[in-house]
């Protein structure tokens, strides 16, 4: 089915896992492809995982890597990471006092249901078939879901943002939600001195400027608008800049040099003031964003903390085993 039912697949895609263990081990069972603190994880399940993946790279039009490639070889690590964070995050959850039951799962399973196949039993076996799922792989994933999901809250449970968060962080980056002076001009460029002198004269003696901008100008963003633009405090080259903000309404400058070349401006109306846009109107925005960023920040200390407590609990199948990274910095991607 074209709908995001995958949900291990997904993960897989969107997820980047640095798994910490030991290389391959004469421990691990013949059907499995790690074991996680005495729990196997059988190549079965890493078999109907990329299964899955494959049916999605066929739905997106992708060619899926082939057997003994680098990328597969790349696939098959992050889809045996993705499986041993699954079982850690399981292990966990239970430390944590997070229990998934089956009427969880029986429900989210009946929302998939109502939502993508109408509530017809038949239509949605034939879209998990369709799409490498059995009900019970796809309660798997649900539950794993919900697991993680329940980590997130609980490990998230004690990020507060007060007011006074949120108003110093107004305060120190005020510039953040200021619009600077801009100002309606328009302009002629040309290459040489000589050429802008002889544009000035003309423009003193009642040439067109913007057909002239049109015929000469060599700056693209501005000569088939007649040399227009708007420009912002700041945002342009010194000179310029000091020009355009100085001169008078339709006063017309003299050729100002920059490392462009010379130009001849006009401003077209007075100055637009600045302003900033009030505390009292971004004070949700910035809220939200204070708590995204410290709730993101405590679930990575969270996975740091458990990547590291794992670390020798973790043996792998010979050919299964996470690249080596002892040499080379890593960084841990999670979403929540």
């Amino acid at each position: 089915m074209k709908r995001s039912l995958l949900l291990a697949a997904a993960a897989l895609a969107a997820v980047t896992v640095v798994a910490a263990g030991c290389g391959g081990s004469d421990e691990v069972p013949a059907d499995a492809v790690a074991v996680v603190d005495g729990t196997s994880i059988s190549r079965t399940t890493l078999d109907d995982l990329l299964t899955r993946a494959k049916k999605t790279y066929t739905a997106q039009k992708r060619s899926f890597p082939k057997a003994g490639t680098s990328e597969y070889q790349s696939l098959q690590t992050q889809a045996v990471a993705y499986l041993v964070q699954r079982q850690e995050y399981a292990r966990e959850a239970e430390k944590l006092g997070i229990d998934v039951t089956d009427g969880q799962i029986t429900k989210k399973l009946d929302e998939v249901k109502k939502q993508y196949f109408g509530g017809n039993q038949a239509k949605f076996e034939k879209g998990l078939a369709d799409q490498g799922y059995t009900v019970d792989t796809l309660r798997d994933d649900i539950r794993s879901q919900l697991v993680t999901e329940g980590i997130y809250k609980k490990v998230t449970d004690d990020v507060k943002i007060t007011d006074a968060d949120v108003k110093s962080y107004y305060d120190q980056n005020r510039q953040k939600y200021s619009v600077p002076e801009s100002r309606s001009v328009r302009h002629i460029l040309v290459k040489t001195k000589a050429e802008a002198d002889a544009i000035h004269s003309q423009l003193q003696n009642g040439g067109d400027f913007a057909a002239i901008a049109k015929e000469k100008s060599l700056d693209p963003g501005s000569k088939d608008q007649g040399g227009k633009l708007t420009v912002t405090r700041g945002q342009t080259v010194a000179a310029f800049d000091k020009a355009a903000f100085a001169l008078k309404t339709n006063e017309l400058s003299q050729p100002v040099k920059t490392q462009f070349g010379y130009h001849l401006i006009q401003p077209l109306a007075a100055v637009k003031p600045g302003s900033v846009t009030p505390f009292e109107q971004v004070k949700s925005q910035i809220r939200s964003q204070l708590e995204s960023e410290r709730k993101n920040s405590a679930v990575n200390d969270w996975v740091a903390k458990v990547e590291k407590s794992y670390k020798d609990k973790v043996q792998y199948a010979a050919g299964f085993e996470p690249p080596d990274t002892s040499t080379t910095n890593q960084s841990t991607t999670t979403s929540g």
